[in-house]
């Protein structure tokens, strides 16, 4: 299954519109008038968030036109490509659930080795030491040199890792 140009521009504008719908809505909680003393903390949020929401509007409608007078639609997307493009896409999200639930670390240390294990065809051994090596060097500059604590699990609590 091949995927048009057409549907990534709606999807893209879409998912604009919806963060901007968020942000619009969310700057109503704070208001979005003029005050006494100026504009209320949600004017230039939710201002901003509506013509973002039009912009988006405006591009679907593009988008459509455009692809109605052309004979053929445009290939954004073929199955290889798409194979390729999940091949990496699909272990960031078992970084980031790994990451909430063991922490950076732990997530880091994992994503690094599985994806210099798989996709850069490195011999398990390696790959597990360069995952190591990264945590251990992100650790060091985060913690140590600029002392901002990064997310951290329940094996840096077992181990004393602050």
């Amino acid at each position: 299954m091949n995927i048009k140009r057409l549907h990534m521009e709606i999807f893209t504008a879409a998912s604009i519109a919806a963060v901007s719908v968020l942000a619009a809505t969310g700057s109503l909680e704070l208001g979005v008038t003029w005050g006494d003393s100026g504009p209320k903390p949600g004017y230039f949020p939710f201002y901003v968030g509506l013509i973002v929401i039009a912009a988006s509007i405006g591009c679907a409608v593009q988008a459509i036109l455009k692809a109605r007078s052309d004979e053929q639609q445009e290939t954004f997307l073929e199955p290889e490509q798409a194979r390729r493009l999940l091949s990496f896409f699909i272990p960031m999200i078992v970084f980031v659930v790994v990451t909430i639930f063991l922490g950076l670390y732990v997530g880091s240390a994992l994503y690094l080795f599985y994806v210099a294990w798989r996709q850069g065809k490195y011999k398990p051994q390696y790959a597990m030491l360069m995952g190591i090596a990264f945590s251990i060097a992100l650790y060091l500059v985060f913690e140590t040199a600029f002392q901002v604590p990064l997310h951290k699990g329940p094996l840096e609590d077992m181990l004393g890792i602050y």
